[in-house]
């Protein structure tokens, strides 16, 4: 089952603060970025967080599942829940590079 178009508008407006927020599609499912960042993957209607030891604190009481698979293990983030959700956004759109320019073929 792949994320409902409206479930990933959800998502995306669920997200506070100055970001410029975006999203691309790619297989089926979601990718959503904060300043051109990669932040969050949607799969199923779910809102998956990489494990990243930054974020260990914050979400320790999180559930895990994996997106799809052959992924490693992510958190599970409830993106009703705004305050943990603006936490976890603010620090992955620090922590997150910016993609590197691939040179097309």
């Amino acid at each position: 089952m792949a994320t409902s178009k409206e479930y990933i508008e959800f998502v995306c407006e669920s997200i506070r603060g100055d970001y410029e927020i975006t999203y691309k599609k790619m297989f089926g499912d979601y990718i959503v970025y904060a300043n051109g960042k990669p932040i969050l993957l949607v799969c199923d209607d779910t809102v998956y967080v990489k494990k990243l030891p930054a974020l260990a604190e914050l979400m320790a009481g999180a559930s895990c599942g994996t997106p799809y698979d052959g992924a490693r293990e992510h958190y599970v983030l409830d993106v009703e829940n705004a305050d943990l959700t603006d936490k976890v956004v603010a620090a992955l759109e620090k922590l997150t590079p910016l993609p590197k320019k691939r040179p097309r073929r």
